[in-house]
């Protein structure tokens, strides 16, 4: 490596050190305080903060899950790109605030049996979001599915020299202040502490909230809208997947319950997917209790549950307690994929970063989802599920 480009590169890194610290102390500074989920103050707000007419016809499909909205919002989310946003769920986190307004969602451990969230909002305008936590790289994976330059919001990340490595690789992908949301090169007001976040005193990492809105305003800024700054579609490569009419009601069955642990064992973050025949939508348990978004204080629903199954592993790359993980998100496994109370086992594919997941049933045949959200569960090989 040459003199001037080892220069340059502890320039950047200077800078980078100067500007976290700079973000870190203006968000602590401006902190909002959250004595209860009724409170109207930051984050506990409306989810549809730009008010939509309902009563206008829905004849606009969502381009993430089929979901049908106005032609008004549809003007709407077409002037952005779609914004993933990494939200924890450690008990203390509960509940978290936007999970409702995701597109879709992926869930995966984050380290010692916790799970954590990668939430997509496209097509809906959440509001406030949060807790939000670190990136992962099995998730950079997952979002980079969503166009060649996907929002991500995030604090930090694991930067262990290895392969969990996240912010190397998205210093890598060149995303590092363009498409790259981290609190650490953003300040108040896109990221804010929210002290007493749901009522009760917890640690400081499960205090930093932000909003869509505000990171759509950051992507602005930075040239990145439904279009990057050179005039390319955010979709021109985007692959969608297919969507049919939800099934009779006749022809559901009367009952479903899904049951996941991710880790086994590990009651607190098991999830149960309980299944509504008249709604025709799947019911989100976490360990045991209705899981709930508080800015609408309703229990989370889904549409479509895919349940992929991964090779997880460790990292090895000197950790402390070796806690960085591994998921081999590209090739091929196992599939489970549930909607309208039916179960249908299949397989995935994914041939690429930023390839799409693609899902097949039994036969080899795209399946189509129903129209409306869609989570992903990942389970490891050694993972349980049980289906009744």
């Amino acid at each position: 490596m040459n003199r001037q480009k080892t220069i340059s590169i502890a320039l950047v890194i200077i800078a980078y050190i100067i500007s976290a610290s700079i973000s870190y102390a203006l968000s602590s500074q401006n902190t909002d305080v959250q004595d209860s989920p009724a409170s109207s103050s930051t984050p506990n707000q409306a989810g549809n903060t730009l008010g939509f007419d309902e009563t206008l016809p829905k004849t606009e499909s969502c381009p993430l899950n089929g979901e049908k909205y106005s032609k008004k919002q549809k003007e709407w989310w077409e002037q952005h790109r779609p914004l993933g946003v990494m939200i924890e769920n450690h008990e203390e986190s509960r509940p978290q605030s936007g999970l409702s307004y995701a597109d879709v969602v992926y869930e995966a451990v984050a380290e010692g049996g916790i799970t954590r969230f990668l939430a997509i909002f496209y097509c809906n305008n959440a509001g406030s979001i949060g807790p939000v936590r670190s990136a992962r790289t099995y998730f950079l994976d997952w979002v980079s599915e969503y166009g060649d330059y996907p929002l991500y919001a995030h604090v930090g990340g694991a930067n262990t020299l290895g392969p969990a490595n996240a912010l190397g690789q998205i210093a890598d992908y060149e995303w590092n202040l363009y498409n790259d949301l981290s609190q650490f090169n953003l300040s108040y007001p896109t990221f804010k502490r929210v002290e007493r976040p749901n009522g009760r005193d917890v640690a400081t990492e499960h205090t930093m909230f932000s909003s869509t809105e505000e990171l759509w305003k950051v992507a602005k800024l930075r040239k990145l809208t439904n279009v990057n700054e050179d005039g390319d579609k955010w979709d021109d490569k985007f692959v969608k997947y297919s969507f049919k009419e939800d099934a009779k009601v006749q022809d559901r069955p009367a009952a479903q319950k899904i049951h996941l642990e991710l880790w086994e064992d590990y009651k607190e973050y098991a999830i149960d997917w309980i299944y509504d025949k008249v709604n025709n939508v799947y019911k989100r348990n976490n360990a045991g209790k209705p899981h709930i978004d508080r800015i609408t204080n309703k229990q989370l629903t889904a549409k479509n549950i895919i349940v992929l199954v991964m090779t997880e592993s460790r990292a090895n790359d000197g950790y402390e307690d070796n806690v960085h993980l591994l998921y081999k998100t590209k090739g091929t496994g196992k599939a489970y994929v549930f909607m309208d109370g039916k179960q249908v086992v299949g397989r995935w594919e994914k041939d690429g970063r930023t390839a799409r997941t693609e899902i097949y049933d039994n036969l080899g045949e795209s399946i189509e989802f129903n129209a409306g959200a869609i989570w992903f569960e990942i389970l490891p090989s050694l993972g349980v599920i049980d289906v009744s």
